[in-house]
Order: C-alpha cells, then structure tokens, then sequence
C-alpha cells in the first residue's frame, strides 16, 4: 500500500518525476534506511505545492507514518538542469548525504560541491549528477549536502568501483569537512515493480 500511494503522487501537477521503492543497497553502517523516495520539481515553490497537497498529504498519513519508524529528507536546488528530468525504469541511482562538522565555512562547502560536480567528468558511467545544500534541516538528521547520481543501470554504477582510486583521492579532498555520510544505491523501478505491495 506504501509503495502504491507514493508511486501514485507521480500523476500531481507539481510533480515532474518521482519513484518510491526497496533501497538497493545501503553503504554506510549509520543508516537503515529500506526504501527510497525520489522526486524532482521545477521548483522550490512545485515542491512546496506537491508537499501540502491534499493526496500526498493523505498517503504519508495513512500509507506512510504507519509503517515507517523514522523519514529523512534531503532537499536542494540543482545547480544545473539534469536531462532526462523523469528518469528511465531501471536506472540506477547512488544518493550521497554529507553532514558537515561544525564551523565548516562556506568556501570549505564551495570545495565540498566542486568535488562532486567533477566526479562526473572523470568517472565513466555517470550520466548526470546534480548536487547541493539542503534547504528543509529540520527533516535532515544535520546532512546539509547531497549528491544524486544517475546511471543507465546497476552494471553501470558498479563500474564506478573501476575509479576507485579517483574516487578515494575525491574523498580524501573533503575528509576533513565532514562528520557523517551516507550513501544509498537505489534503482528506478519497472511500472509493474513499482505498484507492488509491502
């Protein structure tokens, strides 16, 4: 029922793309998170509609808060324009959550979105990536960047392991700055996938 009612929330107006499903994998021993909700809007004010719109509003009370023990989200503008905005069934997503330390300033936080945003050039697969600072703290759990990346399929995402030393030089770059992350594989849903039951 969960899954059905949020999948469902695709048809409002507000909405461009969205897909709830089980979390593929999770890579970080802070968090247990089981599912995943992945949506985009125009903005910020599509976003605030959809968020007190009646139907979505209906489902979190009587599909979602039921059954779930805890919801965090993470929400920010893209700093750039992400095409396909509606991703394909099957794509293959890997969501990154950065909680920085206290006192990290803004130019650590600049270095921190520069890193990300250079991934895609430098590691093969990606076929888009959109990043940013959260904008809703009080539903974050204290994550205040966020990094989805966006990938043909599950082979695809799993190459990325052929840039692992790319890919650690990136993280030791920012190390420093943060005090938690959290990183969530998930992928887009077939239609008959997505309106399955709990």
């Amino acid at each position: 029922m969960m899954l059905n009612g949020l999948n469902g929330l695709v048809s409002l107006d507000p909405v461009v793309h969205l897909t709830a499903g089980p979390v593929f994998r999770t890579r970080s021993p802070i968090s247990n998170f089981t599912h995943m909700l992945h949506s985009r809007y125009k903005s910020k004010e599509d976003l605030n509609s959809y968020s007190a719109h009646p139907d979505h509003l209906r489902v979190v009370k009587e599909n979602v808060l039921p059954i779930c023990d805890d919801i965090m989200a993470v929400d920010w503008v893209a700093d750039n324009d992400p095409l396909p905005l509606s991703l394909p069934c099957n794509s293959a997503i890997k969501v990154t959550f950065l909680k920085l330390k206290e006192n990290v300033n803004d130019e650590a936080q600049g270095e921190i979105l520069g890193v990300i945003k250079g991934i895609k050039d430098n590691v093969s697969g990606i076929q888009q990536i959109t990043c940013g600072e959260n904008f809703s703290p009080a539903r974050a759990k204290g994550f205040s960047i966020a990094s989805v990346a966006v990938f043909n399929g599950v082979n695809e995402m799993e190459g990325i392991e052929e840039n692992e030393e790319y890919v650690n030089l990136q993280k030791q770059k920012v190390r420093d700055y943060l005090d938690g992350v959290i990183v969530v594989d998930y992928v887009v849903p077939s239609s008959s996938s997505s309106s399955s039951n709990l």
